[in-house]
This record gives structure tokens, sequence and C-alpha cells, in this order.
């Protein structure tokens, strides 16, 4: 569960209030990526700093999930009512209904993939470890082996 929870909510808070994307909006919730500090000693974040100084927000937004939170992905984005609703999930497969997914709303597309992502970060969502595709084995506390072969 991330330390951050208030810090969390007031970016909530302050995405929901922010008329439209800018700088200052994104180098907010940049700055509550952890994963992108550690992303950043090792120099995989320029694009991202290209996008945001750039006005990109839309493009910005994406970079942000795929560099922030690799297990999740845009699960839809829908324009209804006048304001865009961004949902994302961890597991695509799943149907809509049952899915664990982050959503959230706003009149700024931008605004709104961000304010999902900050859901995502809550932690209010459980979050799904990544499959190893291995079977799972067997505990090794057999003590008896019994040959089943008829030798007759």
């Amino acid at each position: 569960m991330p330390r951050n929870i208030p810090a969390l909510e007031l970016l909530a808070d302050r995405l929901r209030n922010a008329p439209a994307a800018d700088p200052e909006i994104f180098f907010a919730v940049i700055a509550g990526c952890e994963r992108l500090q550690t992303l950043r000693t090792s120099g995989k974040v320029g694009r991202l700093d290209e996008l945001v100084a750039n006005g990109a927000w839309i493009e910005a937004a994406f970079a942000l999930i795929a560099l922030e939170s690799p297990g999740w992905s845009i699960r839809r984005l829908v324009y209804e009512d006048g304001e865009w609703i961004c949902s994302l999930t961890q597991q695509l497969n799943l149907p809509l209904e049952i899915d664990d997914s982050a959503d959230a709303h706003h009149s700024a597309l931008p605004l709104a993939i961000l304010s999902a992502l900050v859901e995502a970060k809550s932690g209010k969502i459980p979050a799904r470890q990544p499959s190893s595709g291995r079977v799972p084995q067997a505990g090794s506390d057999t003590v008896y082996v019994n040959c089943c072969d008829n030798f007759a």
C-alpha cells in the first residue's frame, strides 16, 4: 500500500479542480511517482520530459502510465456527456463488470488519464501480481514414494 495516501488524495483533488493540463500539474503528478524517480537516474525519462515541455499532454499521460505503472493499461476512454471517462486495468481479458479498474473522469482528456493513474496508485484497487507462467510446485515433504507398476 502506498505510503503517501494523503498526498495522492490532495493530488486527486487538484486534478479534479484543474481546468486544463499544464506543466505544473504534470510535474506535480511526476513528483509523486516513486518508480519514475528511480528511472530518472537511469536516463529513461527523457521522452516524457520532452512531451511535457512540448505540451503533448495526452502522449505525456500515456508515457507516464507506461513508465510509472507498467502493469496497468488503458481499458477504455469514452467521451460522454461532456466528460472523458478513463479506466485503467491490470486484466484486459476480464469482463468490465468484474474488473477492478481505476476509473476517473474529467472534461480534459489528459487530466482524466492522470486522475485514473492517481486512482490506481492510491492503493484502493487491489494490486495483482503478474503471472510467472509457471505451474506451482507441490511441497517436497513427501516421506514415502510408492511404485504402482505391475511387473507380473
